[in-house]
């Protein structure tokens, strides 16, 4: 078995695919490829064809707009994915970003850095708790609940959730009270947070009039996929003061470079794609992606399948 994986997983995982395939990390000879093994390189219909043996492709994470589903669907081949493996450190990454923002942490951290205070617990830094205050959570999956629990059992949060796919039943048992409308969402909502995948639906779901929805005091986070959110009507709406501050852990073009405007505002956050980046994420979500790959490839079923 030849399995192609050129970019990192856990060093555990790495060795557990070795003692059971061979592993290269170019596809210089596709045709003898079985298996792919990917975080972020793109996989297109083009290069299924020409990997003639190629049968099984195992996403390392969830989102997997980075594959041509429907032509792996069309030609046989499986794809797997790891949906719940790195839910935990997303969701205490998103938690962690809103208490960021609402207590400006990485500007009290840059300005300290500069002897920019003259005195202890400046005007410029008063903050605001998230105790009490009410979560809007778009998306209701494994991560969106975590970050639900977190803030319900940990903040006293009132918990929003809009999906337009769950019933209101379905809601209630994943900690949610479903709100019908994103925007009714939004009007109600003091943290906005979105767990959605990237899909033609979703692609720039936040954008436009629904700015004119946000509380003007609301902090917003997205570490879900950079273009569910428009960039542009994001930054428009951060300078009007639509909204009071956000974080983006996942931007259209990754990682953030100096030329987007997002990055010159003082009410917004940026990370480089690092939510899923803990010592126990990867060593769950590289162990998970290799065991299934290797299952497909031992006419086995495995545990979670896209196609």
């Amino acid at each position: 078995m030849v399995v192609y994986l050129s970019e990192y997983i856990d060093p555990k995982a790495e060795q557990f695919l070795r003692e059971h395939a061979t592993v290269v990390s170019t596809f210089d000879r596709i045709e003898e490829i079985d298996a792919i093994i990917l975080r972020n390189i793109p996989v297109t219909a083009e290069m299924m064809d020409r990997a003639k043996k190629l049968k099984v492709i195992g996403k390392h994470g969830i989102g997997v707009n980075t594959i041509d589903v429907e032509a792996a669907r069309q030609r046989g081949i499986r794809v797997v994915y790891t949906p719940t493996t790195n839910a935990d450190s997303v969701a205490e990454m998103t938690v962690a970003l809103f208490l960021a923002l609402e207590r400006g942490i990485v500007e009290a951290n840059i300005n300290c850095r500069k002897s920019a205070y003259d005195k202890i617990g400046p005007k410029s830094l008063i903050g605001t708790e998230i105790n009490g205050k009410t979560l809007g959570q778009i998306g209701m999956g494994n991560i969106a609940q975590r970050i639900a629990h977190i803030l319900k059992n940990g903040f006293n949060c009132r918990i929003l959730g809009y999906d337009p796919f769950i019933s209101a039943e379905e809601a209630e048992k994943r900690g949610f009270t479903k709100v019908d409308t994103l925007e009714d969402l939004l009007e109600q909502s003091d943290l906005v947070n979105v767990n959605v995948p990237l899909v033609k639906s979703t692609e720039h779901m936040i954008s436009g009039d629904l700015f004119n929805h946000f509380k003007p005091t609301a902090v917003f986070v997205n570490a879900a996929r950079g273009a569910i959110i428009d960039e542009t009507d994001l930054y428009n709406a951060l300078v009007a003061g639509k909204l009071k501050a956000a974080a983006c852990d996942t931007f259209v073009n990754e990682p953030p470079k100096a030329g987007n405007p997002l990055l010159t505002l003082d009410n917004f956050s940026a990370t480089p794609h690092i939510g899923g980046n803990t010592v126990e994420a990867l060593a769950r979500t590289g162990m998970e992606v290799v065991e299934q790959t290797l299952a497909v490839l031992n006419g086995e079923e495995p545990l979670h399948a896209v196609v």
